[in-house]
C-alpha cells in the first residue's frame, strides 16, 4: 500500500507551522484513538498513520528531509548515496560487510549524518570566592560538531558518489571550536 502524503494525513498545508501541526495531531489523535474507536478496526492504522505523519514533521531534520526527498527521505536505509550499486535494502552480514564498509562507505546501511542533539556540556571552572562573589567573565572554548562545508553531510564530495570526502573523513561532520565569553 502506498503511503499517503503526511500534510495530507495530518490535513495541513505544506508550510504550516509547529503549533498548527501540533494542532492538527491533537485533534485527530482524539479522533482516532484506538481506545475510543474499539469497534473500528480501521482507527487504529489511521491512528499509526497520524503518528508517523506527526514524528516526521514535528521534527525539524526529518521534515526537511521528507520535504526533499518524499517518504525516501524518512528511511533508515536512505542517504548518502546508494553506496554499492543500489543495495541499500541487502544486508551484507556474514564477511562481505567490510569489504564493502571499505570500498562504498557501508552500502547505504547508515543514516544521513547531520548535526544532531547531543547530551549536556559540562565545563570545569575555577574561581575564587571573590570572583564567585563579585562575578568574572572568561572566555571558554566549546567544541562542537557542524556538517562538512565540502561535503554538506553526504560524506561524498558532491559529483562523486563513492570517492570518500578528504575534509570529514567520511562522517559527514568535522569537529570545530566555538569560543564563547
Amino acid at each position: 500500500m502506498a503511503k499517503r502524503d503526511y500534510y495530507e494525513v495530518l490535513g495541513v498545508e505544506k508550510g504550516a507551522g509547529d503549533e498548527e501541526i501540533k494542532k492538527a495531531y491533537r485533534r485527530l489523535a482524539r479522533q482516532y484513538h484506538p481506545d475510543v474507536n474499539k469497534d473500528d478496526p480501521k482507527a487504529e492504522e489511521k491512528f499509526k498513520e497520524i503518528n508517523e505523519a506527526h514524528e516526521v514533521l514535528s521534527d525539524p531534520q526529518k521534515r526537511a528531509a521528507y520535504d526533499r526527498f518524499g517518504h525516501a527521505g524518512t528511511d533508515p536505509n536512505f542517504g548518502g548515496g546508494t553506496g554499492a550499486g543500489g543495495f541499500g535494502d541487502f544486508s551484507f552480514e556474514g564477511g562481505f560487510g567490510d569489504i564493502f564498509d571499505m570500498f562504498f562507505g557501508g552500502g547505504g546501511r547508515r543514516q544521513k549524518s547531520g548535526p544532531r542533539r547531543g547530551a549536556d556540556l559540562g565545563y570545569d571552572l575555577r574561581i575564587s570566592f571573590e570572583e564567585a562573589a563579585f562575578g568574572k567573565t572568561t572566555t571558554i572554548k566549546i567544541p562542537r560538531t557542524e556538517l562538512c562545508s565540502t561535503c554538506h553531510g553526504n560524506r561524498a564530495k558532491p559529483g562523486t558518489p563513492i570517492k570518500t570526502c578528504s575534509t570529514c573523513g567520511g562522517s559527514g561532520q568535522v569537529e570545530s571550536v566555538q569560543n564563547t565569553a
